[in-house]
């Protein structure tokens, strides 16, 4: 990572790559706003893009890709079976990540219904630092239960403990003792824990969890989409670590994992998923699974231009300057927000800039979905577009009784060299003057709620009618401004 410091003090993250394609972005009124978060039933994943300012709902799939990688698409070879450009990624896999064995599929999600299908059994247990919403869905569809063993800091949203995403030793000790080994499915760590503000485990805590897990016969699988941001937490936070290179932290990442996949549209900057191994019988049978539900063994449901693109994607995450720039942003944003009073989760992770929605409106009640409605209100004083990771994000049980998320999280993500810092600011601007405005929002409620996955396609309405005296308090401050 280059040391680089500003001679009159200020502290900004300096981008380490120039622009040379753009894309034109609209910001239509604040009328067209409001009547769009309508139409769109006030969830954020139903908003059309040409209503859409900066587009921070996700890094997945979004990111740039580099001159490197739109070169590499070129030289694809598309061969339906035997293709030159799988033996070229799975050599990368292997040169990376040390695996003899590579699966690819179409996202990461595909991939854990993979993992589920070959080794979730009904009755059968899976701890994880935290859970993820697909993750936990392909769990519990094939009979499942997920438990969660996150160090309790890594609920605590305003801290300073460096590795919030730790797994908590005793708590899997007692998982363990609970239900007896054999009745574990595998363990799961996720790289940078996605519903808790992207928070990272440090390197000692998969030494510790990767030995516990060994002596007692359980299988380690890592979900590694996030690994670019955990490798740059564990270099420079870690201080054992500081003198490892990305590429030695990595491959040590790997030797303790007996598992990984990952949505290559978070990691490699593509649109893919991939699966690696050691394990022949393990990999002979989840193979079984992918002429089944993702394409031939040598693509997986992937076109062969992004294939290429991945090869030169991993190779880039390897780069300090590459992986560093997301969580300098996003540790920027995170400061710039506590100046303002704004409520965020600290320390600052990877991923986005996560607004705490609990204590941004402490009046609106989890079963009105604060973190929605956080959404939705900043959607309509800015045009940008975030996710709701919350309540809504959770699902009712077989009982109809809805569970309470442990965080509401307004998560405003930073895809990997998008945004210029201009319009960091802008978000700054806007998130601040919705604070100092913050007791005109108010609550939703589902008026269309889907049983699987809600939050992305469920349809809600707000209990008042708030947002339009949002709205006209926000044209008395601005007047004709966008």
């Amino acid at each position: 990572m280059s040391n680089i410091k500003f001679y009159y003090g200020e502290k900004v993250p300096l981008e380490m790559h120039k622009v040379r394609i753009v894309q034109k972005l609209n910001l239509v009124p604040i009328e067209r706003r409001l009547e769009a978060i309508t139409e769109a039933g006030n969830n954020t994943f139903l908003l059309k893009n040409r209503d859409v300012f900066l587009d921070m709902l996700t890094d997945s799939g979004v990111n740039a890709m580099s001159d490197q990688q739109l070169a590499a698409m070129m030289v694809a070879d598309d061969s339906y079976a035997g293709s030159e450009t799988f033996s070229r990624l799975e050599n990368k896999i292997t040169e990376i990540f040390g695996k003899k064995y590579f699966l690819p599929a179409h996202q990461g999600r595909a991939c854990e219904n993979i993992l589920s299908q070959a080794f979730v059994t009904p009755g059968s247990i899976v701890p994880m630092n935290y859970h993820f919403t697909t993750t936990k869905a392909h769990i519990v569809l094939n009979g499942g239960t997920v438990e969660e063993i996150v160090i309790d800091e890594g609920l605590n949203i305003d801290s300073a403990h460096p590795f919030k995403g730790n797994s908590d030793i005793e708590k899997l000790k007692a998982v363990i003792e609970k239900y007896g080994s054999e009745k574990i499915a595998f363990l799961r760590l996720e790289a940078g824990t996605n519903l808790i503000g992207g928070q990272p485990f440090s390197l000692e805590n998969m030494r510790e969890v990767s030995t516990i897990c060994r002596q007692n016969g359980i299988m380690v699988v890592l979900d590694a989409s996030l690994l670019a941001d955990n490798l740059y937490f564990i270099k420079v936070r870690e201080e054992k670590c500081e003198n490892m290179s990305i590429r030695e932290i990595t491959r040590e990442i790997s030797d303790l994992s007996d598992i990984i996949y990952f949505s290559a549209r978070k990691l490699g900057c593509v649109r893919g998923g991939v699966i690696c191994l050691d394990n022949e019988e393990w990999y002979q049978k989840m193979r079984e699974f992918l002429p089944l539900y993702e394409g031939f063994l040598t693509y997986g449901g992937m076109s062969v231009r992004e294939m290429e693109a991945m090869v030169v994607g991993l190779d880039e995450t390897m780069d300090e300057n590459m992986i560093s720039q997301g969580p300098l942003f996003i540790e920027y944003m995170a400061d710039e927000l506590k100046k303002k009073g704004v409520p965020v989760v600290t320390p600052a992770g990877g991923l986005g800039c996560h607004l705490n929605a609990m204590t941004f409106l402490p009046h609106i009640p989890q079963t009105q979905y604060p973190a929605g409605a956080l959404a939705a209100a900043l959607y309509i004083v800015s045009g940008i577009r975030g996710m709701e990771r919350g309540t809504m994000s959770e699902q009712r049980d077989e009982n109809g009784i809805e569970p309470l998320s442990d965080m509401e999280l307004l998560r405003l993500a930073m895809p990997r060299r998008v945004f210029t810092l201009s319009q960091v600011k802008y978000a700054v601007d806007r998130i601040g003057w919705l604070y100092e405005n913050r007791e005109l929002v108010d609550g939703l409620r589902f008026v269309e709620e889907p049983k699987v996955l809600r939050f992305f396609f469920g349809r809600l309405a707000p209990v008042s009618d708030w947002q339009s005296k949002l709205v006209a308090k926000f044209k008395s401050d601005f007047a004709d401004s966008l």
